[in-house]
C-alpha cells in the first residue's frame, strides 16, 4: 500500500535532520522509494521551501539539506572542478579575498562556488568571505599594508590585455548565469506538469505505485485503478499524434498491461479518426 504523501515528506525530512546534506539516491533507500519518486519528493519540498537545494554536485545530483545545515556541505567539497577547489581552499585559509586582486580563472570560480563564497562591498570594492565567517570580523582584522600601490605607478593601471581578460571573464559569468536560469525555470516547468497529473490522478483515486520514466517530454507511471495495475503515459504538449500512441503502445506491450494515455489537450484529428476506424475493424487479412 502507497505511503501517504505526508507521511513521505516528514520521513524525508527526518532522514536529512539525521544524516544532513543527502542525495536523491539515500533518501530512496531511507524511505523505500525509486530515486524518481524520492527526486519527485524532494523537488516539492524544496518548492514549499521546506528543504535547501545546494549548488554544489555530486555526479549530476545536487545535495539537499535543512537550513542550518549549510557548514556540512565542507564535506563535499572534493566534487568541485579544479579551479573551483583552488579557489575554496584559498578562500577558507584566507576567509576574505578582494576580487580585483585574483587572477580572472579565480574570480570566475568564486562566483560558481556559490554554497561556499559570499559576495560584499567596502568602499565600493567587491570582496569574497568564506561562508561560515562572518562579514564583521573582516572590520576587525588588520587592514594590510598596502606596499605595491606605492611602488610603481605602472602597478596602479592594468594592461589592456588584463582588462581583456577580465572583461572575458565576467562575459563567461553572465553566459553561466544565463544557463542556470534557463535549466531553473525548465526545472520548474517538469515539476508543474508531473503536480498537475498527479493531482488529476489523485482526483479520479488512482494510485501512483511507481515513476518509470520522468523527463521534460513524457511522464511514465505504474498506476493502480480499481484495483488493476496498469502503465500510464502522460506526454506534456497539447497534441497527440499516431507516432506518440504507436510509441505509448510499444512501452506498455513490454510489460504486458494495459495503458492509459493523457496529454494537455485534445487528440489530433488523425488520431481520433484512426481510433474510431479501429473500434469497428473486426479484422484485417490477407487475400493469398
Amino acid at each position: 500500500m502507497q505511503q501517504d504523501a505526508m507521511q513521505i515528506k516528514e520521513k524525508i525530512i527526518s532522514l536529512l535532520r539525521l544524516n544532513g546534506p543527502s542525495l536523491p539516491v539515500h533518501i530512496a533507500k531511507g524511505t523505500g522509494l525509486s530515486i524518481l519518486f524520492a527526486s519527485a519528493f524532494l523537488s516539492e519540498l524544496f518548492y514549499e521551501k521546506k528543504i535547501m537545494i545546494s549548488n554544489i554536485k555530486v555526479g549530476n545530483s545536487p545535495l539537499y539539506f535543512l537550513s542550518g545545515q549549510e557548514p556540512q556541505l565542507e564535506r563535499f567539497f572534493q566534487y568541485l572542478k579544479n579551479k573551483e577547489k583552488e579557489a575554496f581552499l584559498l578562500l577558507k585559509e584566507k576567509k576574505f579575498l578582494e576580487d580585483s586582486k585574483q587572477e580572472p580563472a579565480i574570480r570566475v570560480a568564486l562566483r560558481e562556488i556559490k554554497d561556499f563564497a559570499i559576495a560584499f562591498k567596502k568602499n565600493d570594492e567587491v570582496y569574497w568571505r568564506y561562508f561560515t565567517v562572518m562579514e564583521e570580523e573582516f572590520d576587525k582584522k588588520e587592514e594590510p599594508v598596502s606596499v605595491e600601490i606605492e611602488e610603481e605607478p605602472e602597478v596602479i593601471h592594468e594592461k589592456p590585455e588584463e582588462d581583456l581578460k577580465i572583461f572575458e571573464t565576467e562575459e563567461i559569468v553572465k553566459k553561466e548565469k544565463r544557463k542556470v536560469t534557463k535549466k531553473r525555470i525548465s526545472q520548474k516547468q517538469d515539476e508543474k506538469f508531473f503536480n498537475k497529473i498527479k493531482e488529476f490522478l489523485s482526483e479520479g483515486n488512482i494510485e501512483i505505485l511507481d515513476i518509470q520514466s520522468f523527463n521534460k517530454n513524457d511522464l511514465v507511471l505504474k498506476i493502480k485503478e480499481n484495483g488493476e495495475e496498469k502503465l500510464l503515459i502522460a506526454y506534456n504538449k497539447k497534441k497527440i499524434t499516431i507516432t506518440d500512441l504507436l510509441k505509448a503502445h510499444k512501452k506498455c506491450s513490454n510489460e504486458n498491461l494495459q495503458y492509459l494515455v493523457l496529454s494537455l489537450g485534445e487528440p489530433s484529428k488523425n488520431l481520433k479518426d484512426m481510433i474510431s476506424a479501429i473500434k469497428d475493424l473486426s479484422k484485417i487479412d490477407k487475400v493469398e
